[in-house]
């Protein structure tokens, strides 16, 4: 016999199906026990309450009993509240927290934007050499990496050719970086220090590279005893490595083979050891986050430069943060890809270094500081605009919800949707945002559903906290703002989606009866 657990987890087809029916359920008893009809029959819900009562029907389901649902959906062509429980109380958003970032980023910044980079020679260049230190002045490019280049090394070669066509040959110096653009912490605010290694839990400086990660593949020798080859992906000077790895005899206990590979953080070594054994033919794949934002980048630099033929003769530094006098001469200044093309990869797949890069990039260019805490400054002052107090309606403690001290409540997320919706960059944030069905982190769901390819929204996830807001259009042409945020519960996260899924799918089938205006969908 299947648990209570298991019993509930119907499809968002099936359940929709079946809140179709509540309006008539009562009808429908009656006929069953041969009770006999009164005399006037009820005149049936309007689409409103039917919605009403389909959502209180899912959310008050015993299962969540220990949990809290807030809930808002909204028609902002009317300005009519459609569902409202808890709408003004705070829950941790998660990822929902990116909705917050990348609104405020475009207020404050622009679309437009891009992040400046600036390589600078500490002393001259005479013969082809660089008598002196070559600096890299940074203040946290994102888009060095494979997802927005297609080759995280392509702009870091470009560097290198531009080198050469100034004549520079070799580096008598260090390859370092200078400048302090972000003084504060790498990480966020609360993050859980044994997902550190984890390539969501990455740290952010003002160099970048790849998102903060790298990709290592172990290959087993052809013989037991033999020696693993180890690469690493883009660039192996980004994540320093100790390789403690043998090659095994394939094993056959349980069906599996004796590989295992593991990877700790050596901090007296300042490097990633990795131990373990890999059976003959077969390979382990990790992926792990650079400890040394700063580091990786000038790794992954150094790479670049000799693999156009540019030799660095100094000493390399073990930190990377350094004090660097005297201040030199810039040889060319870098610039990113746009804010504009930075957004889809912030959005779609919830990058969370993105997010505090943004964060601390807002403090920088409002403040003159790229802190976490200006950048929180920064964000509150916009969200103001909006009508979202800050404590009241929201609490900022990192950009990308990772820790677990920010706070919102449905209704600040509802005014920041509504607040884009009426900016003139809405189209960018709209197509940002993952798309039911379709990409991002909800390309797997509401298929089949009125709700694929229509619903615009942000997913969050965190240990008891899940969450998607965004928007839908429904069947008749009109838009609908939503909140959907689930705390504390300890039933699976799939039984919390199929509860968002099966109401975001309802909202897309909703007729309300009002013509499309430019409430509609973009």
């Amino acid at each position: 016999m299947p648990s209570p657990l298991a019993a509930r987890a119907v499809t968002t087809r099936a359940l929709l199906a079946g809140l179709a029916l509540v309006p008539t359920l009562g009808a429908c008893a009656a006929r069953a026990t041969g009770t006999p009809a009164p005399a006037a029959t009820p005149a049936p819900l309007s689409p409103v309450a039917a919605l009403r009562v389909a959502v209180d029907s899912l959310v008050q389901d015993t299962m969540f009993a220990n949990a809290r649902w807030g809930v808002l959906i909204v028609r902002p062509g009317t300005g009519d509240t459609l569902y409202a429980r808890d709408a003004d109380r705070l829950f941790m958003p998660a990822s929902n927290q990116k909705l917050l970032t990348g609104s405020t980023a475009i207020a404050t910044l622009g679309p437009d934007y891009r992040w400046r980079t600036a390589y600078v020679a500490h002393g001259p260049v005479r013969a082809g050499v660089l008598e002196g230190d070559l600096a890299v002045v940074g203040r946290g490019d994102p888009t060095i990496s494979d997802r927005m280049r297609t080759d995280a090394m392509q702009p870091l070669l470009a560097v290198a050719d531009s080198l050469a066509a100034r004549g520079i040959r070799r580096i008598a110096g260090r390859v370092i970086a200078d400048g302090d653009a972000f003084p504060d912490e790498a990480h966020g605010y609360g993050w859980s220090w044994d997902d550190l290694d984890s390539p969501y839990s990455a740290g952010v400086d003002e160099l970048f590279f790849n998102e903060g990660f790298g990709r290592i593949v172990v290959r087993a020798g052809a013989r037991p005893g033999d020696s693993v080859t180890v690469q690493v992906t883009p660039a192996a000077d980004a994540l320093p490595l100790r390789v403690d790895v043998r090659t095994v005899t394939p094993g056959i206990a349980s069906g599996r083979t004796a590989t295992r590979v593991r990877a700790r953080w050596d901090a007296r070594e300042a490097r990633h050891v990795l131990e373990g054994v890999v059976s003959v033919n077969d390979s382990a794949v990790l992926t792990l986050a650079q400890r040394d934002a700063n580091g990786a980048f000038l790794g992954a630099l150094r790479t670049a430069l000799r693999t156009r033929g540019i030799t660095i003769g100094g000493a390399e530094p073990r930190v990377s943060k350094e004090p660097v006098a005297p201040v030199g001469d810039t040889l060319f200044v870098t610039q990113s890809l746009p804010l504009r093309e930075v957004m889809p990869a912030f959005e779609k797949p919830s990058q969370n270094q993105i997010g505090e890069l943004l964060l601390k990039t807002m403090g920088l260019e409002k403040t003159g500081v790229g802190t976490a805490d200006s950048g929180r400054r920064a964000m509150e002052r916009q969200l103001a605009t909006w009508g979202v107090a800050a404590e009241r309606d929201v609490v900022i403690r990192d950009g990308s919800g990772l820790s677990r001290h920010d706070y919102v409540t449905p209704r600040a997320l509802v005014r920041v949707l509504d607040a884009m919706r009426r900016d003139p960059s809405f189209r960018l944030f709209y197509d940002a945002l993952p798309i039911a069905g379709v990409d991002g982190t909800i390309r797997s769901r509401m298929k089949g559903t009125p709700a694929e390819g229509n619903v615009h929204a942000k997913t969050g996830t965190l240990d008891k906290a899940r969450s998607l807001s965004g928007y839908v259009t429904t069947a008749d042409g009109e838009m609908l703002l939503f909140s959907f945020l689930c705390n504390n519960y300890t039933v699976p996260t799939a039984q919390v989606d199929r509860v968002a899924d099966a109401l975001a799918a309802r909202l897309a089938s909703l007729r309300l009866g009002g013509a499309r205006t430019a409430a509609g969908a973009p």
